[in-house]
Formats: C-alpha cells, structure tokens, sequence
C-alpha cells in the first residue's frame, strides 16, 4: 500500500446482533476523504474512531457512502477529515517545547497558536518512596484548568518494578500537536506522543475533566465523585487502542485519553478488564504506545516570551531561555497563571506577589493583564479580591453540589492578605517611577463583567475604588487615637484557618493575626492608596493626608506585638533538643554509618535570639507562634526603613537569622527555610513545621527572591548614589538609622551576600516551587560535618495525618530571578 495508506479494523452491524464479524477495510487518504474500499454501503452499530498514525489525529465514522466514509449526522460530510497538523490553523511562530527534569517527574510543555498543554510523567526511581510515588501520566491545559491523569500499577503487583517514560517517535520530538476540529464547537486540543512501559502495566484509575479533581484525589482523601467517574467510557479503537471518555457536566464538552500499541516495539493489543470492585481498567504488555490527550474547551491566548518582557528585556528570551518558555506558558492575554500543573489559573495573590517582583522586566501588556485579571474578579460588596478561581468542569462540579445548574466561574475570596497587594501594584505600576496617570484613568475606566457577571455595570475604576474602601476602613480601627490594641489588629476570617501566603493548615501553626499582613501589607497598601488618591480616586480628597497618617501608625505601632526574644541560656537548651528530637533521626536515616548528625550550632549562641512571630492568638491559648521564619522579606521588600525607631533592631535580627546555619537559623546549603520551629517551646511547634511540610522547614523560592531584593533597596537607602531597583512609595529620601550603625549595616550587607552566595549555589532549583532537603555526610568529615541536599517536597511522605504535596515544576512566582539579581556593589 501506499505511504499514506492505513488499515483498520472495523465493525459492522451485525456484529450488534451477536454475530462476530470484522472486517479489514483500507483506508486511503485523499484530498476529499477516505475511501471506504471494500465496505460500501455499511452501517455501523455505532461510532468508529480511525486513528492516522502519522498525523497523530483521529476522525469519527458511521457509515459508507459511495466508498466514502461518512461522519456522524452531528457533522456535515464536508466537515473535518483526519490530516495532518499543517491542516490546524496556522500559526505565526514556530512551536514551542521544552522538558524539564525534576525525578521521579519528568514534565513536557508545548504550545502554539492553537493549544498550550503541560505533561507530567511520574516513574519510580531508586529512592522513591513507593507509598506516594508510583507510575503515573497527567496531562494539564492553562484553558478551563482542565485535566487528564492515568494511574498505572505494574501487572505482576510488586511495586516499583514498572518504569514509565515518553519516546521520540521517529525523528519527531517527544510531545506532538493534537487538533481535530469538530464542527460548531471549539476544536479539540491536545497532545500526543509514546509512553514506553518497560513491563506489562495496568492503568488502574483515569480520570478526565478538572486539574482540581486531580488534586483532590492526589493531595486528599483519594475519593473520587461518582458522578463524575461514572460518565467514563472505553472504546475499542483500530489497531487494538483504546479510546478513554468523558462528557463533561455541562453535557457538552469532552476529554479524550487514548492509546495506541506501536507495532515495531513489543506492544500487543490492550486488554479491557473489570476488576472485583467493578471498575474498568487497562492492560498493557512491554512495549511503546502511541497516547493522546485532548479537550475542546475554548483556548487562552498564549503571549510568548518577547510579548511578556519589555523591550529592554529581550535579551533574557536567548539569555535564559529556560525561565522565559516558563513564563510564557503562564502568561495569557486573559490573565497570568499560578503554577504548573497544580495551579493553571488565576490566583490573585501568586500572580501580584509575582508582578512586583517581576515587574522591571515585564510588558505593560503583562503587567494590565494581571491588574485587570485581579480588578475584574473583585467582589463588589465589599471589595474583596479574589483569591482562586474554579473555572471549566469543577466548577460546574460544585455548582452542581450547591443545587445550581450552571457553568458559571466560582471566585474564593477567604484570603485576607490578597486585598493589599492590589493597590501597592497599582501604584508602582502606573505612578511610581512613570506616574502615567492618564493611562491609568483610560485602564480604570474599562468596563467590568465580561467574566465575572456579577460586576456588570461597574468599571474597573469602581472596583478599585470599593478594595480602596475597605482597606481604609480596616485601617481606621487600629489608627485611632488609643486604638493600638491586639485586639484591633488584622485577623483571618471566622471560618477560616488560613488567609495568607502559608495557606496550608498548619502555615502559620494555628495563628489567627498574621504578620506579614498586619506589619508589612497594610501599611504598604495604605501609602499606595496615599499615592493613588490625588488622581484616582477623587471622590475621597481626604484620603492623600489620612492613609498616609494611617501607614504611618500601622508601620511604627505593629512590630512590637510580634517581637520575640529567647535568652541564650534557654536558646541553647531548645536547639540542642530539637535537633537530637528531630533532626538526627533523619540524619541517621540517610547516613547508614550514624556518625553524622547535624550540628545544632547552640554552643555559638552568645546572646539572646530575637526573631517576630509568624502570628498571634494561637491554638491552645498561645499568645505567639513562636517560629523562626522568613516573613520579614515582605517589610524589606514592601517598605523602607527611614521612618520607624524598630527598623535597626529588626534589620539586624533579620540578617542574624540569616547568617546563622539551621537548626541556629534559617540558612541551609540549599537556600533559607521559611520556617524553623527550634526555639519554640511547645512540641507542637516541631512537629508540625517539619522538613516535609508544605511551609514547614524547607525552601521557597520566591522567598528568597523578595528577602534578596528587600535587603538590596535596604542597603540602596544608605548609598543614594547607587539607583534602588524598585520604588517602595513612601518617602525614601532620608537615610535610615542602621546606615550609621556599623555593626547592623555590617550584618545586613553580610546577610545579602551570604543569602546570594546559596542562591547562586541552588541555581538549578529556583524556578521550582519549593523543595526540601535531606542530611548526609561528607565522606572526609568528622560528625556533625556533613549537608543539606536537595530534594523535590513531592518525593517525601506526608506529615503524620496530613495528606502528600506536590511541588510544582515551575511557579509564576518562582520565575522571579528574571529580574532579581545581585548587585555587585554590595559584594
């Protein structure tokens, strides 16, 4: 036969009557369709699927016609035939692929003009821990959040002996395009490629639909809802496939899995089977299979790398290419996007926290399409922003559960720390440095409610105008004269356990008044309201004299509730338990010797341990979350310190708690943890900020990228000749205290080096998420000599009743080394 000859094997009515009967039919590929050789005048029970293995793309049948194969009665007869992918709409710029490598997940993005999808291949390696890690493909799109995930299991049921992995087919790359357009709906988009298994597996669990679905079932209690399960079905394909389906809760879209046995490898047909629990499985022998993924759910629009950066920023796309394919997959004209594949929508505070990092080197295009992402999505009640959206299946998923038939977006708004990042991004966007008052004007005056229905009649400017409303309210508690009270003070909501950037359950260890929120957001969020109200909002002329009274009295009077100091003596005692408690169980797990244990560093504690609370009022009565951590980063980054009498005490125990090696600090060789629970003198404290906690003590990238631009724009107010790297706002023009000090001005320059010397040592990880770390020894040391080692959070077993986390490949926020670099001057 020719090249572009294939054969299928099909199956006529009869077989529908209890007949066996197949037949072989040749299809040929012409330009008008496929001739239906041998079978003229056939009708079949139901749809076929034909598979061309060449153009990675199916094509649903019926019947034939005049030796031409005729498409269901939903179509038209000159609709879509099954060709190449030249036969998609074409695109301007060449595709765009990249893998990267983080074991036991290997992860393949590609994207066009027509899809953007992420895969995820998870293969045991090693040292994997076989309780949470085993054989698994997911396929994630940025467009409705939407998800596939395939959980395989080795037949011969001795786990870690299956080994999945993605093939080049022939001299093609790894990930193909899948495009199939059907006719009145969104085509259907995807990916395709070959997943070789190195045994006869068993794809156990499927599930189509929601990347949040997927999440529930990887990161909670592995239920699944039925009514969303049950709507799968399995279909033979040609050439022994298997075709995997879903029809999503709006009854109209669909997810698609297949997969294909490549003839040249092992691979035989693939075996359907009810398991004992009646559920439909897959089974494969050794071998390569053709696999793709699709959905026809309406596309984002993708901006590539030299659309997301500004023109002074283009080198970065061939000097870091990378980091700038990353952000280009989580940059849409619609909106920026949290994560890679756990996040791939809209989250308010990621995608704001990432701009202001971001922010010298982004678009005005890219930074507008997160303002306006943000405005459109606040609640116009009571100027709430929103926090996540649940957007495409899930969402029709939980309105259903709410007794609501309707598609609609679902907007979460139970963060409190969201609201203030909001005005200080408006602000150094559109005046500080640029002051582009009339462009703001003409942005503000877009109209609301093209995805968020509920703010229609509203502008962008009146939503703004409402988030404005409620800080200043909030505000006005604690800034009246003799208010300066805890009880006046920031709190999460009621019914609520989390409202800040630590957002799992134990992130700020039970704690209800948080710090970053109370001594950092709100005042920075009050001068950039200070700033906008002169030209903005005009209907409080009050407001440019107040909020900065307000920022002022929330700047001075809140440090001080968080203050924790923990004499020598009694500092000493708690390192050396915790880290015998602890941390020499997990050194000696790693080093079989149990010679090397990690140094607890109290003998080097001379003088008291000062450090602020992650919050107030917690659990069991507990005035104060005494954990060491990391959130100064956010006064550093957000405010300068030329206007309060505690910013030389505060900038000197941040940067001590910097340069001191954990257990003693927060330092590692792998970057600086979030969180050190040593000095902390309950027990619950250590046990719930552990190493394999989602912001327990491990590292997060972004982190140390806010902590090394907060102590360079501090380090730029003591040296006005060197230009700041960003505007903070509020009045910069005074030289703070701790520049005349040496010795604090010493340890904030030693800590900006020493937090840069392990930055550029882990440079291989900052574009991940956030990762941990195990101990072992250095095979030429004594004990106690040994490192910290890299490794992904994912690949650890949960916390004791806590379900496992995954870290993302790549995070917006965590791309933020694109434009936070050291500067040479403070070296």
């Amino acid at each position: 036969m020719a090249e572009n000859t294939y054969v299928g094997t099909i199956v006529p009515a009869a077989q529908a009557s209890g007949i066996e009967a197949t037949r072989a039919v040749e299809f040929h590929g012409t330009p008008n369709g496929y001739i239906c050789s041998q079978a003229s005048g056939i009708a079949f029970a139901k749809r076929i699927r034909v598979f061309c293995p060449v153009a990675m793309r199916f094509t649903e049948l019926q019947s034939c016609v005049d030796d031409h194969l005729v498409y269901p009665p939903n179509k038209t007869s000159s609709g879509p035939i099954i060709t190449s992918e030249n036969d998609a709409p074409a695109c301007s710029s060449i595709p765009t692929r990249q893998h990267l490598s983080d074991p036991p997940y290997e992860n393949y993005f590609y994207s066009d003009c027509n899809v953007a999808a992420q895969v995820v291949l998870t293969s045991p390696i090693a040292d994997s821990n076989l309780s949470i890690i085993g054989p698994r493909l997911i396929v994630a799109w940025p467009a409705g959040n939407s998800g596939i995930a395939a959980f395989f299991a080795p037949q011969n049921g001795v786990n870690g002996t299956l080994s999945i992995q993605l093939v080049n087919a022939s001299s093609q790359s790894t990930l193909q395009p899948y495009y199939n357009s059907t006719g009145g709906r969104p085509p259907s988009v995807g990916v395709s490629g070959v997943i070789r298994f190195n045994a006869s597996a068993e794809l156990t669990i499927s599930i189509l639909g929601s990347v949040r679905t997927i999440r529930d079932f990887t990161e909670g209690p592995s239920l699944l809802a039925p009514v969303v399960q049950d709507a799968i079905t399995y279909d033979t394909l040609a050439d022994g496939g298997t075709l995997i389906n879903r029809t999503w809760l709006d009854n109209t879209t669909t997810s698609e899995l297949g997969f294909i046995p490549v003839r040249s490898s092992k691979a035989s047909d693939i075996q359907t089977h009810v398991n004992e629990a009646g559920n439909t499985t897959l089974r494969f022998e050794q071998g390569d299979y053709t696999f793709f993924a699709a959905i026809d759910y309406p596309q984002l629009t993708q901006l590539n790398a030299s659309t997301v950066l500004n023109q002074a920023s283009q080198d970065l796309i061939s000097q870091d290419p990378d980091q700038t394919m990353s952000l280009s997959f989580l940059s849409y004209n619609e909106k920026l996007l949290a994560g890679a594949w756990r996040f791939l929508t809209y989250f308010g505070r990621d995608s704001m926290i990432a701009t202001l990092l971001l922010q010298p080197v982004l678009s005005d295009k890219a930074i507008e399409a997160v303002i306006g992402a943000v405005l459109e999505r606040i609640n116009r009640t009571d100027g709430s922003v929103c926090h996540e959206e649940t957007i495409g299946d899930y969402a029709t998923y939980l309105n259903r559960e709410s007794n609501t038939s309707s598609t609609d977006p679902i907007y979460d708004y139970k963060m409190i720390d969201s609201d203030y990042y909001l005005p200080i991004l408006m602000d150094r966007y559109f005046l500080q440095g640029t002051n582009n008052t009339s462009k703001a004007k003409d942005f503000l005056r877009t109209s609301a409610g093209m995805l968020n229905p509920t703010n229609k009649n509203l502008t962008w400017g009146d939503l703004a105008l409402v988030n404005a409303e409620k800080i200043m309210e909030i505000a006005a508690r604690f800034a009246s004269e003799g208010n300066q009270t805890i009880e006046n003070l920031a709190r999460l909501k009621d019914d609520q356990i989390v409202g800040e950037w630590r957002d799992s359950t134990y992130g700020i260890g039970g704690g209800r008044i948080p710090f970053d929120v109370n001594t950092a957001l709100i005042p920075a969020a009050l001068h950039a309201i200070s700033s906008l109200s002169s030209s903005l909002f005009s209907t409080h002329p009050d407001w440019p004299t107040l909020a900065s009274h307000y920022a002022q009295i929330w700047e001075e009077k809140t440090l001080p509730f968080f203050s924790v100091t923990v004499p020598a003596s009694e500092a000493q005692k708690r390192v050396d338990n915790y880290t015998a408690t602890y941390l020499d169980p997990i050194s000696n797990t790693n080093n079989t010797s149990n010679t090397t244990t990690i140094l607890s560093g109290a003998a080097g504690i001379e003088e008291d341990i000062k450090f602020y609370a992650l919050a107030l009022d917690g659990n069991n009565n507990l005035s104060h979350i005494s954990v060491m951590n990391s959130d100064s980063c956010f006064r550093l980054f957000l405010l300068n310190s030329s206007t309060t009498e505690s910013s030389t005490p505060f900038l000197n125990s941040t940067a001590k708690n910097i340069l001191n090696r954990f257990p003693a600090g927060l330092m590692t060789d792998v970057g600086l943890l979030v969180a050190n629970p040593a000095y902390g003198a309950e027990e619950v404290y250590a046990r719930n900020f552990t190493r394999n906690a989602y912001h327990g003590t491990v590292v997060w990238s972004w982190v140390m990228a806010m902590m090394a631009r907060g102590l360079e724009q501090q380090l730029t107010l003591c040296n006005l000749s060197i230009p700041a790297p960003t505007s903070i706002g509020n009045d910069s023009s005074v030289m703070p205290g701790f520049c005349k000090d040496e010795l604090v001005y010493g340890n904030v320059k030693r800590a900006y080096n020493a937090l840069w010397d392990v930055i550029e040592e882990n440079e291989s990880h900052l574009s991940n998420e956030v990762w941990s770390w195990n101990f072992v020894s250095n095979s030429t040391v004594g004990k106690g000599e040994g490192r910290f080692t890299f490794t992904p959070l994912g690949a650890l077993p949960p916390p004791e009743g806590q379900s496992p986390t995954e870290s993302d490949i790549r995070q917006l926020w965590s791309l933020t080394f694109l434009a936070v670099t050291r500067n040479e001057a403070f070296r």
